[in-house]
């Protein structure tokens, strides 16, 4: 009797979302083409402005009701599945013919072949079979074990070279140096070089799990001990990864296969390259929290979620993805009620942290950072909810962004890499994992979010190999699942090889090179004593971050450069001296305010003094 009411209660929600989402297609497919021919161009944002929220939101409730007045007299779900996949089909036709470019047009196809397949063949509504943890084989786990230890060194050596070499610049590493020194001194998360004055580095970003790292960083405080924090850091991603597999039954030589995959991952590797970030947590939090999710487990999966959320307040994003993924898993696929109430107090945690923190910052920090979402913000207000809805009023806007030319190398070395495993897949509310993905790493025109090279791509990652997982778990061929990991482990070694490998080589051949260069270097920037204030130019901030008091001359106030007692000018560093004219201009005005030679090297620094006022 149970099971039977567990069914039907299945039946009813797939039911429920498939003609949700159908109304919704019509209602967009009515508000898109009842725009101007000048309207429907996705480039821009004029379509958006003619458009109404409202209109598609009531429009979408009155086909709702009509297509469930209709079923008393249509009752085949293929109707209202070839309905939904012709709706797509024409939406889809309309925005490239108006929108046109080749990488759009590719991705319409996709849409298109997606949308018939499912209209013909709906989605894999059979049960998840139970997972039967293999037990692993000891030779395989210190392979594994030795994959760890040899990514570890390698990003630590990567990192640590680029704070020896001179070439980690204020924005942003020499703002966590001098903040973990603020942090060790004083207990609070202060800087003075991010600003241009003191105040708390959560005022720009709420990232309390910083706190986790500084009692090791207190045993060696130094700008290097970070990068070499952040390298394990990222390296205990493999643990959750390797009971992940674990737990889904992928064979020991399996989940070897996935960890060198983990550690391969252009994508993932290449996220050091621009030294730490609080982000580079989110990879193995996020793993937890699926092992948490999967196992049912809920003191794993309240500790990771709670964790995720104190990386940063954008984090919120991941918790909630991950409750709303296992609230549809647990009602299609007759889930346990535990699960029920596990993806609920995800999705309540996360809304209510990502409301506090953002409210948090609004009033009495520099704001969330929504500039970064300008191709969507349609009305100039500067809120996530405008994105929101300009995605619920035209998807094909975001998927025409997401397409963007400059966004085609990010997503060949983040799908191809994997064989486009996260895509294959008719489990269709496993799609709901790459939001993150999509809305990270794809949506915004900030360049530096669909780089490989910067932090934005750790939380990513952990959806896409989790996704991965479960889609190869699919494969009941043994043979030909191990294949295809073989496939992606040797794509991904390909892409590590010839994309992150050169930029380790090139910093350690800089330190290798230049190292004597760089020791005098740094021994003439500590002449300045530890406890005097000082400005200097970016790439001396790090060396120079061990303080109270720091400016970077860039972008630090005349009046706030003159109350510092040591000014270190790179004096081949221009961008730093255009708001002076130049270096010799600043100099000529640096001698008129009282500031004297104190120490030099012919061509590369040079370091003004003037005592501190009585």
């Amino acid at each position: 009797m149970g099971t039977r009411i567990q069914r039907n209660v299945n039946t009813s929600v797939a039911l429920f979302l498939r003609r949700l989402i159908l109304a919704w297609f019509l209602a967009v497919a009515a508000e898109y083409l009842r725009l101007p021919a000048q309207g429907r161009d996705l480039a821009g944002l004029q379509g958006l402005r003619l458009m109404s929220l409202g209109r598609v939101l009531g429009l979408t409730a009155g086909f709702w009701l009509l297509l469930t007045l209709l079923s008393r007299f249509v009752r085949r779900k293929l109707a209202e599945r070839l309905l939904l996949a012709g709706v797509i089909v024409v939406v889809v036709a309309v925005s490239v013919v108006s929108s046109f470019h080749w990488a759009y047009l590719m991705l319409g196809l996709l849409l298109v072949a997606a949308a018939v397949v499912y209209g013909l063949w709906g989605w894999n509504s059979r049960p998840i079979p139970e997972m039967t943890p293999e037990r692993g084989k000891t030779r395989w786990a210190l392979v594994t074990q030795g994959l760890t230890v040899c990514f570890f060194l390698l990003v630590s050596i990567w990192t640590v070279c680029r704070v020896r070499s001179f070439s980690a610049p204020t924005y942003d590493f020499g703002i966590f140096s001098q903040m973990f020194y603020h942090m060790k001194t004083t207990g609070l998360p202060l800087t003075t070089v991010e600003r241009d004055g003191l105040m708390s580095h959560f005022a720009v970003h709420v990232s309390p799990v910083y706190y986790l790292l500084l009692p090791l960083y207190a045993l060696l405080p130094i700008p290097e001990t970070l990068q070499v924090l952040q390298a394990a850091v990222m390296a205990s991603a493999v643990v959750p990864l390797w009971k992940l597999g674990k737990l889904h039954g992928l064979k020991d030589g399996q989940r070897m296969l996935l960890c060198a995959l983990l550690l391969l991952y252009p994508a993932f590797s290449g996220g050091a390259g621009y030294d730490i970030h609080e982000n580079c947590f989110l990879t193995p939090l996020l793993l937890w929290l699926f092992y948490g999710m999967d196992k049912g487990n809920g003191w794993i999966t309240g500790i990771s979620a709670g964790l995720t959320l104190l990386v940063k307040e954008d984090a919120a994003v991941y918790v909630a993805v991950a409750g709303l993924y296992l609230l549809l898993r647990t009602l299609l696929h007759r889930g346990k009620r535990r699960d029920l109430w596990t993806a609920v107090a995800l999705l309540m945690g996360a809304v209510l942290w990502f409301a506090l923190v953002t409210g948090y910052l609004s009033s009495r920090g520099d704001g969330v950072m929504t500039y970064r979402y300008d191709n969507f913000i349609y009305d100039n207000s500067g809120s996530l909810l405008t994105v929101i809805g300009a995605v619920v009023m035209c998807p094909m806007k975001m998927l025409y962004e997401a397409v963007d030319p400059e966004k085609l190398s990010f997503i060949g070395l983040t799908m191809l890499p994997l064989l486009g495993l996260p895509l294959l897949t008719r489990r269709y509310e496993r799609y709901l994992l790459l939001i993150p993905y999509i809305l990270v790493n794809l949506m915004p025109d900030y360049r530096y979010q669909h780089d490989i090279f910067f932090q934005y791509t750790f939380g990513s990652v952990a959806f896409l190999l989790y996704l991965t997982m479960v889609n190869l778990r699919d494969i009941r061929c043994g043979r030909v699942r191990l294949v295809a990991m073989l496939l992606a482990v040797a794509v991904s070694a390909g892409a590590f090889g010839t994309m992150v490998m050169p930029k380790v080589q090139r910093y350690a051949a800089l330190c290798q090179d230049y190292g004597a260069h760089y020791d005098r270097l740094r021994d003439t920037l500590n002449l300045i004593p530890e406890d005097a204030p000082v400005s200097a130019t970016t790439f001396y901030t790090t060396c120079l971050s061990q303080r109270e008091v720091l400016y970077d001359v860039r972008y630090a106030t005349w009046e706030h450069l003159l109350t510092t007692d040591y000014i270190a000018l790179a004096v081949k560093e221009e961008n730093s001296y255009k708001a002076y004219g130049g270096y010799d201009n600043l100099v000529e005005r640096l001698e008129q305010a009282g500031y004297t030679l104190f120490a030099q090297m012919e061509g590369t620094l040079t370091i003004y003094y003037r005592p501190p006022s009585p």
